[in-house]
């Protein structure tokens, strides 16, 4: 499928999550019988993603960056002038770090250690992820997120969609429930970062056709959540190297044991796609990297045609730039550089 194909399926999946329509189908109704048998195979090999034992990663990051002297302040202590930045981690397994055994190789832990890094602050960070969930769970997960007299996030990182695809969960209602929680969010005061739909085409037990059939529906649907994200205020990151051509070149240095989980270089990798997108939303991201660079093919587009390019490359940005136009909203494309992120210390438990 070209770029501008996937550009209009992108524009109608979106469209149909805004105005309530019906599901527009992401595999050829004539594949859904064999479709299901694979599923079941594969969900036989790989459990679903929704059994295991995740880490607990929750607590404070970077407390080395905290000097004496500051203030109390919500049971972290505050320096004035350099407040302790929030992170919360919402979504799926992938989200929680379902396939790893120690809490610093979670995707949510090595965020934050790198952005602490990055601010030289100290990051707290609280994950609300549930392994097996699907967009339709992010409505709980934003209440806990909002709900109690907790401060509000800084910013908020999403991985979801997932379990979207393997469930045959119409694309428009995934995108509806994406755009919500972003917009929750967003109008809370949190930044909020969505790493989209993972590329399904190289989980090791699903076989073809059911291969090419997932990498298409997980494309589709990457590009759709792109649109309700920007529209909503939020930025992308394309999470096609989470299960794309790096894990395919690689499986068992990036899988877990599982085949279908990441392993820890695995979320390493995500974490550093991630985090270049998470210190731009706070505005911690040098200044020159924010210009467009034509030599890595960044530039202004039609939000649906930067949606679509960035669904078929892993790492790629895309955030809300001009107001709405005759070609409908734009938005900025941008391949950021990647920045190694620190191995995550253990976090000093938040009180």
């Amino acid at each position: 499928m070209t770029s501008m194909s996937r550009a209009r399926v992108a524009r109608r999946i979106a469209a149909g999550a805004a105005y309530g329509g019906g599901g527009v189908g992401l595999a050829g109704a004539a594949a859904v019988g064999l479709l299901l048998a694979e599923l079941q195979m594969a969900r036989r090999h790989v459990g679903n993603g929704s059994s295991g034992r995740v880490p607990g990663a929750d607590g404070v990051y970077g407390w080395g960056y905290h000097r004496s002297g500051g203030a109390e302040s919500g049971g972290v202590c505050d320096i004035p002038g350099e407040p302790v930045l929030r992170l919360t981690m919402l979504g799926d397994s992938t989200a929680a770090g379902q396939g790893v055994h120690r809490a610093g190789q979670t995707p949510g832990a090595l965020v934050a250690s790198g952005l602490s890094a990055v601010a030289e602050r100290p990051v707290e960070l609280r994950n609300v992820a549930l392994p097996g969930a699907r967009s339709d769970d992010l409505d709980r997960q934003v209440a806990l997120v909002l709900s109690g007299s907790s401060p509000v996030p800084d910013v908020c990182v999403i991985m979801i969609g997932a379990n979207d695809v393997t469930h045959r969960m119409p694309p428009t209602r995934s995108v509806r429930h994406l755009s919500a929680a972003v917009r929750r969010l967003r109008t809370a005061g949190a930044e909020v970062v969505v790493g989209t739909c993972p590329d399904l085409g190289t989980i090791e037990p699903v076989q073809q056709p059911l291969r090419w059939l997932a990498r298409r529906a997980s494309r589709q649907l990457a590009a759709a959540q792109t649109i309700g994200v920007v529209e909503q205020g939020g930025r992308t990151v394309s999470l096609g190297d989470l299960l794309g051509p790096e894990f395919e070149a690689n499986p068992r240095e990036l899988f877990g044991p599982d085949n279908y989980h990441p392993s820890a270089e695995g979320y390493a990798t995500a974490a550093m796609a991630v985090l270049p997108t998470v210190c731009a939303a706070l505005g911690l991201w040098p200044a020159e990297e924010e210009r467009p660079d034509v030599s890595r093919r960044e530039g202004f587009l039609p939000v649906a045609q930067a949606a679509a390019e960035a669904a078929s490359e892993a790492g790629t940005e895309v955030t809300a730039a001009m107001p709405t136009g005759p070609r409908g909203p734009w938005a900025l494309l941008k391949r950021r550089r990647r920045r190694r992120v620190p191995e995550a210390e253990p976090a000093t438990p938040s009180p």
